[in-house]
């Protein structure tokens, strides 16, 4: 069984930083692709960036130019690097690990952002 545990989440003022990191208990080299997800309350979960195993990546337009997703492979570990956070984007930040076969989900890390 695969585990993600997310950490990094907490309250910040807006225009301020945070780093998520997702700790995965295999090999990231085992997955096709790693991401982030959010979900504010009252609302979808949706793809905040996406990073493939070769080192591509994506992002939602809502988050470009202010977050960066990044991976260390060594550490089965991926990152995401928040700056000039907005109040909107409050919500529980998922890591998702995209598998041969089928999705993993982490437990989620909620992040608040005060204006």
């Amino acid at each position: 069984q695969v585990q993600l545990v997310e950490s990094g989440g907490g309250l910040v003022q807006a225009g301020g930083s945070l780093r998520l990191s997702c700790a995965a208990s295999r090999s990231i080299f085992s997955f096709n692709a790693m991401g982030w997800y959010r979900q504010a309350p009252g609302k979808q979960r949706v793809l905040v960036a996406h990073i493939t195993n070769g080192g591509a990546t994506t992002y939602a337009d809502s988050v470009k130019g202010r977050f960066t997703i990044s991976r260390d492979n060594a550490e089965n570990t991926v990152y995401l690097q928040m700056n000039s956070l907005k109040p909107e984007d409050t919500a529980v930040y998922y890591c998702f690990a995209e598998g041969r076969t089928r999705g993993y989900w982490g437990q989620g890390t909620q992040v608040t952002v005060s204006s």
